[in-house]
């Protein structure tokens, strides 16, 4: 079995690791000139944003070729679910794959314009995130297929969630509205867990200094991972609820890096 993961801030490797296989980013393998993945059970593992999978999950659909028995999704999410199962089905279909079985896993939300991340991070326990996991790695192992429709009123919703949200608050030139403060050391780490390469290091103009800050292009994910992982918590949004921080407690800032950083491969 393979799993191929998208991960910002940790909690889809950590469920992808939970429900066990070989592991591959999908943020390495859409760089891959041929990109095919063969098994008898394949399953994609990432985040939800404002009810459909992250831009990145949706082009490496476009352009992987996948062969399997069983094709599972599994999805990350923190307040609602809302027309994720939906936006899979219609997404496969349009690539020319058939999705057997969807499941979703209730965490920590790092959606920082909506929440404050300490209250996440305390609602965690009531979760029953490792309760959620092994039901579903049940259901997996025992090849559970679901009827997979869509609703006109499913439809809708997607329609308007796009036009809502794809133009405001998943825009490709998000980051450029992104605030840096003084704490910020240059260290790359932002660069590096980006998984677009969206941010490249510039030399600040002072002639007695090297320091260098972040510069954000104009194909952002709007993933956080530069704003939750930044080890000085320097980047901010100018909505964000609060300046608390969240990396799901099993997964390391080096994981995502290994997981999301281009020059890695």
């Amino acid at each position: 079995m393979k799993i191929l993961y998208f991960t910002a801030t940790g909690n889809s490797l950590y469920v992808a690791r939970q429900i066990g296989g070989e592991l591959l980013s999908i943020p390495q393998l859409i760089r891959e000139e041929s990109c095919e993945v063969r098994d008898t059970a394949v399953g994609i593992v990432c985040p939800v944003y404002c009810g459909n999978m992250p831009k990145i999950v949706r082009r490496f659909l476009r352009r992987v070729k996948i062969e399997t028995d069983y094709l599972f999704f599994v999805c990350t999410y923190g307040m609602r679910e809302t027309v994720i199962r939906a936006h899979i089905i219609e997404e496969t279909k349009n690539a020319g794959l058939k999705v057997d079985y969807v499941a979703v896993v209730k965490m920590v939300d790092n959606f920082l314009p909506g929440f404050a991340m300490e209250d996440q991070i305390q609602s965690a326990g009531e979760k029953q995130i490792g309760e959620q996991i092994s039901h579903i790695r049940q259901d997996i192992e025992a090849r559970k297929r679901q009827k997979m429709t869509v609703s006109l009123e499913q439809k809708l919703a997607m329609k308007v969630i796009a036009r809502t949200m794809e133009k405001s608050v998943l825009a490709d030139t998000a980051a450029q509205k992104y605030e840096i403060n003084d704490n910020c050391t240059g260290c790359g780490i932002c660069a590096k867990v980006c998984p677009t390469g969206n941010i490249h290091l510039k030399k600040i103009n002072d002639l007695l200094s090297e320091k260098t800050k972040p510069q954000f292009s104009d194909h952002c994910e709007t993933c956080y991972a530069c704003i939750q992982n930044c080890p000085q918590t320097a980047i901010h949004l100018p909505n964000e609820k609060s300046s608390t921080r969240f990396l799901n407690q099993n997964v390391t800032v080096q994981d995502i890096v290994k997981a999301n950083n281009i020059t890695v491969h």
